[in-house]
């Protein structure tokens, strides 16, 4: 078998594969191209809209955290409050050795955390692990 002939029939299974998974019925190339271009915008409609879905569905929660002098700044902002956030975010404070030196918080119908947390420990702690240690609280509590 030539070279071209393996090509041409390497091209043939690919179309056939293409025709199988976008469920197109078409017979030349040009198509079954068209069908799979459609069928993939089809998938990128579904895919947006379940998105969407998952958006509206999750609150919206920003945490940040800025680095002081002796310690960290800690902002957190949900839409939505959960039993034992406040607990759980303090426990996180707890595990990386920051004692909460000031805190106001709000935890009606949203959450709202500023905290200042003093290193405890000698071992460093940088606002990136805070930040992540914070999130994992988080997501503790909205997963129960």
């Amino acid at each position: 078998m030539s070279s071209k002939e393996k090509k041409k029939g390497a091209l043939q299974e690919k179309l056939q594969l293409l025709r199988s998974v976008t469920h197109s019925h078409a017979v030349n190339k040009t198509s079954i191209i068209v069908d799979a271009s459609k069928y993939i915008m089809e998938l990128k409609q579904k895919v947006d809209a379940r998105s969407q879905d998952v958006v509206e569905d999750s609150s919206v929660t920003m945490v940040t955290v800025e680095t002081l002098e002796k310690g960290f700044l800690v902002n957190v902002l949900s839409e939505k409050s959960w039993p034992g956030l406040l607990v759980s975010i303090l426990e996180a404070f707890e595990d990386l050795g920051l004692e909460v030196l000031d805190a106001n918080v709000s935890c009606s119908d949203t959450f709202r955390l500023e905290a200042v947390g003093g290193e405890n420990q000698a071992e460093s702690v940088d606002a990136q692990m805070v930040r992540q240690a914070v999130l994992q609280a988080i997501k503790k509590c909205t997963e129960e």
